[in-house]
C-alpha cells in the first residue's frame, strides 16, 4: 500500500437512488415508503423553469413534514450557471435539518464544488447546524470527466459521484438510443472463421467513462454511483446495465421509476453465495496465516492477501445492509 492514506467518505448504504421531482409532491409519501436507500428531491432538470420556486417550497415542506425513516435524503440543486442555484442552497439548507446531502449537477471543475462548499459552510455556521451536509456530484459533461480526478479531491464534504449518462452523451455528441443503454452500432467483428463467417459482438459505449470515474472515486475514498436507465419498461435492460457497473466496482444505481428500486437493491446486495464464499476465504486465510503461509488454495483457486481485502469489503457491505434491512 502507498504511504499516502486517503480518508474514506462518510459511509452510507447507496444501492438505489430514487429521483423524485420537487414539482410533484404527491410522489413524496410513496418515495418515503419505498425501499430506496437514497432519495433525491429534484429542483433541477425534472422541474420546468416556471415551477422551480414552488418546487423548492414543496421540497422544504416535504423534508420537514414527512417521516423519511432511515433514508439518506438529498436535494438536487440547479446548476451554478443559473440564477436558481443560490436560492436553492440558502432556502433549503437553512430550513431543513433533515437534509443529509446536496446533489450538485453538471460539475465541470473543482471550483464548482468549492463554491457550494463555501455557501453551505457559512449557512451551517450561521444556523448552528450540528449535522454536516455531504455532497454528491454529477459527472455529466466532457469538462467534468476531463477534471474528474481534481473534482474528486475538491471538498471534504464530497461522498459520491454519479455518472450522468444522458447529459454526458449530449456533451460528447455520442449516438444514443435508450438513456444508459447500449447501441447496436457499438460493436466489434471477430476474425473470419474457416467458412469465412464473422461474428458481431455489441460493446458498452459507456465503459471507458464509467471506468475513469470509478477509479477517481476509489482513489479518493468516494462512492461511485451509476446514473439513470431511461426505459423503465425494460427491467432486463436495467439489470444488465446495473450489472455492468457493479462488475466495475460501482455501489449503486439511480432509479427514475419506483419499479427500478428493487432491481438496483438486488444487483448491489451481495448474494448469500458471495457472502458464504467471502467467509470461507477469511477462514482459509486465517488457517494459512497460522501455518505461516502467505497464500493458499480454495476450491482449486489461489487466494492471497488481495483476496482477503476483497472478502472483507464484501462482508462489511453485507453487514451494513443487513443492519439497515434490505
Amino acid at each position: 500500500m502507498s504511504f499516502t492514506i486517503i480518508e474514506q467518505a462518510t459511509s452510507r448504504i447507496h444501492r438505489s437512488e430514487l429521483a423524485v421531482p420537487g414539482s410533484n409532491p404527491a410522489m413524496f409519501e410513496k418515495a418515503a415508503n419505498s425501499a430506496a436507500d437514497v432519495v433525491f428531491l429534484d429542483v433541477e432538470d425534472a422541474v420546468a423553469p416556471d415551477d422551480k420556486a414552488q418546487a423548492r417550497k414543496n421540497i422544504i415542506q416535504g423534508l420537514n413534514d414527512i417521516d423519511w425513516g432511515r433514508k439518506s435524503m438529498m436535494v438536487r440543486i440547479n446548476g451554478l450557471d443559473t440564477h436558481y442555484m443560490y436560492r436553492d442552497v440558502v432556502d433549503i439548507v437553512e430550513a431543513c435539518p433533515r437534509l443529509d446531502m446536496i446533489l450538485i449537477p453538471k460539475v465541470g471543475t473543482a471550483a464548482d464544488v468549492y463554491a457550494i462548499d463555501m455557501m453551505v459552510t457559512q449557512i451551517e455556521t450561521a444556523m448552528g447546524r450540528t449535522k454536516r451536509i455531504g455532497f454528491e456530484v454529477l459527472i455529466e459533461t466532457a469538462l467534468g470527466m476531463a477534471n474528474v480526478e481534481a473534482i474528486a479531491q475538491s471538498s471534504k464534504r464530497l461522498e459520491a459521484m454519479s455518472f450522468g449518462v444522458a447529459d454526458y452523451a449530449a456533451s460528447t455528441r455520442a449516438r444514443t438510443t435508450v438513456i444508459g443503454g447500449v447501441n447496436k452500432d457499438s460493436g466489434v467483428l471477430s476474425d473470419r472463421d474457416a467458412d469465412g463467417k464473422r461474428a458481431y459482438f455489441w460493446t458498452d459505449p459507456w465503459h471507458a467513462a464509467q471506468t475513469r470515474m470509478m477509479v477517481a472515486c476509489r482513489a479518493y475514498g468516494l462512492r461511485p454511483i451509476d446514473g439513470p436507465f431511461g426505459d423503465f419498461s425494460d427491467p432486463d435492460g436495467y439489470v444488465a446495465a446495473a450489472n455492468r457497473a457493479a462488475v466495475l466496482g460501482y455501489e449503486g444505481k439511480w432509479a427514475i421509476h419506483p419499479s427500478q428500486i428493487a432491481l438496483a437493491n438486488q444487483v448491489y446486495t451481495p448474494s448469500e453465495a458471495e457472502v458464504t464464499r467471502a467467509r470461507r476465504i477469511m477462514q482459509a486465510m486465517d488457517e494459512a496465516a497460522k501455518a505461516g503461509k502467505g497464500a493458499v488454495s480454495l476450491d482449486g483457486r489461489m487466494i492471497d492477501i488481495a483476496s482477503i481485502r476483497m472478502a472483507e469489503a464484501l462482508l462489511v457491505k453485507a453487514e451494513q445492509i443487513g443492519g439497515q434491512g434490505s
